[in-house]
């Protein structure tokens, strides 16, 4: 998908620079570059005079300094947030204390399901515990602003919490981690669930977007194509795993290296989550068994 021009994974934004992306839309990334947030994260200024702030990101002096200055002299009046892991809501905290603005958007960390029996989280420092917004966004809830208005767009999947935020005036949708150009998101139980995930794909496709500005990396700018292209990896995701169930693999570390062959050794963790997260599906649509309730280290059979 990377070589088409709609799905630009080029993105050479300078961190901390303040850069106008549309009349109403501005952009400053954070200096958090990584395998899972690619150049950084990405904080949006929505509206002129008085703004909204989408994202505000990690916990990082540097960043709440270019945020404040690409602030200076407008009022926030709401800060948003998509959902809570750290690279996205942390510094909602100091942006609030600063500008006074609302905190409101996506609700506090929970996870899509109980942890099974004997199963940990991998991803349980990911999470931003201390968030606390002003009120929590359920979808069609609005906030606006002179000339903009950002409304609720449920999309859990990534995490049972994500919203993405439309901007109607430019038919635009913030969509944070649910739909980035850069790279397929990333979908780990408990936290995550590939069936939310996959109807929250069917959703925003159903939407007549022009424009998705994503948490990671530049835009997405044929939302409908690209969201049809992620479903279409995801089932060859699905085809791959039952393809490794027929040929006898019972365990998710066993078709972790047949799937990605030639993965980096530091990314076996997320890729395991990710096999996870489509067998609990493919368990709940009765196309794959389990021994027992499906976990991490289970074991696995065809249907």
């Amino acid at each position: 998908m990377s070589e088409d021009p709609a799905f630009d994974r080029d993105f050479p934004a300078p961190p901390g620079a303040a850069a106008a992306l549309t009349p109403l839309v501005r952009r400053v990334v954070a200096d958090n570059p990584g395998a899972m947030t690619f150049t950084g994260t990405c904080t949006y200024v929505v509206g002129r005079g008085t703004v909204a702030v989408i994202d505000p990101g990690p916990d990082d002096g540097r960043h709440m300094a270019a945020i404040l200055a690409a602030l200076a002299g407008e009022t926030v009046s709401h800060i948003l947030v998509t959902h809570t892991h750290k690279d996205h809501s942390p510094a909602a905290r100091a942006l609030k204390a600063a500008t006074g603005a609302r905190l409101v958007g996506c609700a506090p960390h929970r996870a899509a399901r109980a942890l099974a029996e004997g199963e940990s989280s991998m991803i349980e420092g990911a999470n931003d515990l201390d968030y606390a917004p002003d009120a929590a966004m359920r979808d069609g809830d609005a906030v606006a602003g002179p000339g903009w208005t950002l409304t609720a767009v449920e999309t859990p999947g990534h995490t049972v919490n994500h919203l993405a935020f439309a901007l109607p005036e430019e038919r635009a949708l913030f969509s944070g981690d649910h739909v980035m150009a850069w790279s397929t998101t990333f979908v780990g139980p408990p936290d995550g669930s590939m069936t939310d995930y996959m109807a929250s794909l069917d959703k925003v496709r159903a939407r007549d977007d022009a424009l998705h500005w994503p948490g990671h990396g530049g835009p997405v700018r044929e939302p409908a194509r690209f969201v049809r292209a992620l479903q279409h990896h995801r089932r060859q995701r699905e085809a791959s795993i039952l393809g490794r169930l027929a040929a006898g693999d019972r365990t998710i570390a066993e078709m972790v290296p047949a799937i990605y062959a030639g993965l980096a050794p530091g990314l076996r963790g997320a890729a395991a989550l990710n096999v996870f997260a489509h067998l609990e599906d493919l368990v709940r649509r009765g196309l794959a068994t389990s021994e027992g309730p499906p976990t991490l280290h289970g074991r696995y059979g065809p249907a």
